[in-house]
């Protein structure tokens, strides 16, 4: 009988890399691409100095870090996210030393620092800020540290890591429910988390992720990814976790909070170990009375909760061989929130997630780095409809579908001269299973009406209304992929290139195999403070996987429609930058992208349920810009402000999806947006007591919202649903008891507060599609670390206001890809903790 390894190795003929993959025992992890600096401080004599304190910092980034020598002069700095640096050495009696060094990749990098005495001839190395920390790379990114993450103004609620990679990062658009839409795309997003690949959804709706406490560093790519990534790339998240290696103090906190929406919280995190042995540990837990955000402003039926756990522990086994283990277990259980006209409705969902990666990593020789990583995840997610199916409108629907998927990745790594090579693969297998019911409580609905617009008699048998039975499906079905990939980063005096080569072979309910060059090329033109980049990726894009088998019909004999498996995609992107350093303290980064892709995703909504399904349509045109503009801490004060403007068309025909309604041409997907930009700024007003205060300002110009181009579409809707986009006639305002019709409404004088209405005639899908209002949200965050002025043990307070203004909006409304929700209303969040 052939094993699972077996199967998935023969499916594109790496050979070689299964042999490594399957010799290597992977049982410990490396440091997931995370970087060492590590080397010996001596004195001008060549005398090894114990006890001098060493830093590592980037103030771009906001990273620091500090560590001592030990008895032999050895300082290490380990778990380091690929970044420029600058490491110094202040001791009493010697000069202060700074050196810069760039960490491109996972191999250690030996730096040994020579003090001079004070007051010699010798000269000092001085390095500056900004400029001197202008990144090369060809591929533009972000990169985000714990210290701004623990001062950023975020909802009470699970899917803390998606509001922080959409407040901080360029191009990404905002969406319900923690939910993003990555540089055009709709959900195209990879977290690599210490070396493991998850490319499924993300979000409240179909997954539980770590806490943004086990986050050391993220590193947001909104360009072209390197050839390490595939599968989904339109966004790749590296995230490398906080370790308790060298921490022979253990260190940690712990904080519990109440808030608006009756929401109490707790987060307990801890971390330490010798040079050998460390173990990060991260507890944390809601309950809240809007857990998702709704379709009314005041939510009904929103109460839900989550308990996240994640553990790290590290292993040195000796000087070249390190283990390394993540474990995450995490639930959350949550009722689906109704619109008012839904309100007989009480659905609820819960999800749990369990996530084991373990890995091993060897150094070998000076130059070379060895990584395998294994991994099993499961997500399961339970949909239970309401007591009495009747009250579920127009169908009643349940859920209950597990999604595992496992594999095992390897990497290596090599410094040559000016050379940074890596090359590896994954091979993996992704098991679904769908168990899903459907019974039809609205046979007068317009979504069951066949081609002659009336009710389609082929869903009669499902018809609950006229004695139908509910449909029962249940299947299953294995994805399998593998992967091999190539690439150099070489420096070439002020040039650096990225040359890569990847393979990929996708077998699903469709299949392609898929030759992927990346290119990239930066210059930094000297004694200007600019770098300039270029880039060009071939990727493939995956299905999702959530709901794949009932998107595709699989099982269902044509029963809604002609289905077909949702085929993997095939893309072409470019990107284009500068990246400006300005005087000492000020960075700023803008790109060009435009991506063309044959088989462009998307996800249809199933009525007005959380439940989604993949959809691919035949060709999408994604273009636009982002921007980012970094002002480096000075005096305490700090800022960035990222900025992106996006066209996403796209073309039917489209498969995949229940239901789904096929557009009569060219279209703006509902992720198209105009322009939006998050400013924040940060003040530490007292350094002694860590007195502090944050500042979000979010602008959002307005996803597109075709469901209401023309006074006509307004007057259809309900009074509800009236009164959610402001409609209004003249002085007339609808309210959900007293909708506006006809008599009172003309073309003239109609509007909507929340919703901007094309006028009478005007409406096109692609020149001018109806949009969601503008909107300025403000978020503010005031704490105090250091309450009592002590050295080791600190009692912090923290508080945070979300949406200051108490502003009405809407993220979307009646959108076939995600339906109607509001932003949230003002809230408020204390929090009282202690550090250690």
């Amino acid at each position: 009988m052939k094993t699972w390894q077996g199967r998935a190795c023969s499916g594109v003929g790496i050979a070689v890399l299964c042999l490594g993959l399957f010799a290597v025992p992977a049982i410990g992890q490396g440091l997931g691409g995370a970087g060492t600096v590590q080397g010996t401080v001596k004195d001008p004599t060549g005398g090894v100095m114990q006890a001098v304190q060493v830093k590592i910092a980037n103030p771009v980034s906001g990273f620091t870090r500090t560590a001592a020598t030990d008895a032999a002069g050895r300082y290490v700095f380990n778990n380091l996210p690929p970044n420029p640096y600058h490491v110094s050495v202040d001791a009493q009696g010697f000069q202060p030393l700074e050196r810069d060094v760039d960490v491109r990749s996972a191999v250690p990098i030996t730096l040994d620092l020579t003090l001079a005495l004070a007051g010699t001839a010798e000269s000092v190395q001085v390095v500056g800020h900004a400029q001197d920390l202008l990144e090369r790379s060809p591929t533009a990114h972000t990169d985000v540290d714990q210290s701004l993450i623990a001062k950023l103004p975020i909802e009470t609620s699970s899917g803390g890591l998606n509001q922080v990679v959409t407040l901080a990062s360029p191009g990404v658009v905002a969406d319900s429910n923690g939910f993003f839409h990555p540089v055009g795309d709709h959900a195209q997003t990879q977290f690599s988390i210490d070396n493991q690949p998850i490319t499924d959804q993300q979000s409240r709706l179909y997954s539980n992720q770590i806490s943004q406490d086990a986050v050391q560093s993220m590193e947001v790519i909104t360009g072209v990814a390197p050839a390490e990534y595939g599968d989904k790339s339109s966004l790749v998240v590296h995230i490398v976790t906080k370790s308790g290696l060298d921490q022979a103090k253990p260190t940690g906190s712990a904080s519990f909070g109440y808030g608006s929406f009756k929401s109490p919280t707790g987060d307990f995190n801890i971390g330490g170990g010798s040079h050998r042995l460390g173990n990060f540990l991260s507890l944390s837990g809601l309950h809240t009375e809007r857990f998702l955000d709704p379709p009314e402003f005041q939510a009904l039926h929103d109460t839900g909760n989550n308990v996240s756990f994640f553990d790290r522990f590290d292993f040195r086994s000796n000087g070249t061989d390190t283990l390394h283990l993540n474990i995450q277990a995490a639930k959350s259980g949550f009722e689906v929130p109704n619109t008012y006209d839904q309100s007989q409705q009480l659905q609820h969902q819960s999800i749990n997630t369990f996530n084991i990666a373990p890995g091993y990593s060897r150094v070998i020789g000076s130059n070379t780095l060895f990584t395998a990583n294994g991994f099993v995840r499961r997500d399961l997610l339970t949909y239970t409809p309401s007591a009495n199916p009747l009250n579920d409108t127009p169908a009643t629907v349940s859920q209950d579908r597990t999604l595992i998927n496992m594999g095992v990745k390897a990497d290596v790594a090599m410094t040559l001269g000016n050379h940074n090579v890596k090359f590896g693969g994954s091979i993996g297998a992704t098991r679904l299973h769908e168990q899903f019911t459907f019974g039809i409580t609205g046979a007068t609905d317009s979504a069951f009406a066949g081609e002659d617009g009336n009710f389609d008699p082929a869903l009669a048998p499902f018809d609950l209304t006229n004695g139908g039975a509910p449909l029962a499906y249940n299947q299953s079905f294995t994805i399998k992929q593998q992967a091999a990939y190539l690439q150099d980063d070489i420096k070439a005096g002020n040039a650096t290139i990225n040359l890569g080569v990847r393979l990929d072979h996708y077998d699903g309910l469709s299949a392609a195999t898929l030759v992927q060059p990346r290119l990239g090329v930066s210059y930094a033109v000297t004694g200007s403070g600019t770098v300039l980049r270029a880039s060009y990726g071939r990727t493939m894009e995956t299905p999702y996987n959530e709901n794949l088998l009932l998107s595709a019909g699989y099982g269902l004999n044509g029963l809604f429609g002609d289905s077909q498996p949702v085929p993997p995609g095939r893309r072409n992107q470019v990107e284009l930058g500068i990246q400006q350093g300005l005087g000492r303290w000020l960075v700023a980064d803008f790109g060009y992208f435009n991506k063309r892709t044959d088989n462009g995703y998307d996800f249809g909504v199933l009525f007005n349920t959380p439940i989604a399904f993949p959809v691919a349509w035949d060709h999408s045109r994604i273009d636009g810009f982002t921007g980012r503009i970094n002002v480096v801490e000075h005096g305490g004060f700090s800022a960035f402000v990222v900025m992106a403007h996006t066209n996403a068309i796209y073309s039917p025909p489209g498969v995949g999806g229940i239901l789904l309604e096929q557009p009569g041409g060219d279209f703006r997907i509902d992720h198209d947006q105009k322009f939006n930009a998050t400013t924040n700024v940060q003040y530490v007003f007292e350094k002694r007591m860590g007195a502090w205060a944050a500042l979000s300002w979010r602008y959002d110009s307005g996803l597109v919202a075709g469901s209401v181009g023309s006074l006509e579409d307004a007057l259809a809707l309900t009074g509800d649903q009236q009164a959610a986009i402001g409609f209004f006639c003249g002085s007339q305002t609808a309210t959900r008891d007293v909708p506006l019709t006809s008599a009172s409404c003309t073309a003239s004088n109609l509007g909507a507060t929340r919703l901007n209405i094309p006028a009478e005639g005007t409406a096109d899908d692609v020149t001018n599609p109806p949009r969601i209002a503008p909107r300025h949200l403000f978020d503010l965050g005031i704490g105090v670390d250091n309450i009592l002025h002590t050295e080791k043990t600190k009692l912090r307070v923290r508080v945070s206001v979300i949406n200051l203004t108490n502003k009405e909006a809407l993220y979307n409304f009646l959108s076939t890809f995600s339906g109607t929700h509001f932003v949230t209303p003002r809230a408020y969040q204390v929090q009282l903790g202690v550090t250690f």
